[in-house]
């Protein structure tokens, strides 16, 4: 969990930076206007549910934009900014030198975006890649409605890990 430091260093932010910090947690706009409007947080666990609980209500264009800031599963980022960063940290548990699972990820990307038209997303924080792959055939058989919600309670997965590593950051930053 991270520190009361981290908390208090984000509710003192002022509101354009701290709004910043939010966008590269989960590139959604309205989300993050949420977030930052329930300042100040008591303590992480407050700060983390509320992101959670904004982030399975997104709207469209938030889920557009926040989709479009994610790499298929299996390709690493190009860029050197945060959210590049997090994703080649979050898919570290895909083995880049297993040409069959990186083949099947490809293909199996490809009929996902064919059936949804959007990139497949999971948080694959802590998911070695055949567990990845699992998830991603299962979901193969869901319904727009149903992965529609599937996808909103990932990105809200991953918003929150990676609000919970910037709080750590700021922490870091603030007894420094």
């Amino acid at each position: 969990m991270p520190s009361a430091d981290g908390v208090a260093e984000f509710n003192h932010l002022p509101a354009e930076p701290a709004l910043q910090h939010l966008l590269t947690c989960l590139n959604a706009p309205g989300w993050a206007t949420a977030v930052l409007a329930g300042r100040p947080y008591p303590d992480a666990e407050s700060l983390l549910a509320t992101a959670f609980r904004f982030g399975l209500v997104l709207s469209e264009d938030d889920l557009g934009l926040a989709l479009s800031r994610h790499p298929r599963i299996g390709e690493r980022p190009g860029g050197t900014g945060a959210e590049a960063a997090h994703s080649r940290s979050e898919q570290s548990g895909v083995d880049q030198a297993d040409q069959e699972l990186a083949a099947a990820l490809h293909a199996g990307n490809l009929a996902y975006e064919k059936k949804f038209d959007r990139v497949f997303l999971i948080r694959a924080a802590g998911r070695s890649g055949p567990e990845i792959l699992a998830a991603l055939e299962k979901r193969l058989a869901s319904d727009e409605q149903t992965e529609a919600a599937e996808v909103r309670d990932q990105l809200a997965q991953i918003a929150q890990l990676r609000l919970n590593a910037l709080l750590d950051q700021l922490g870091r930053e603030r007894t420094s």
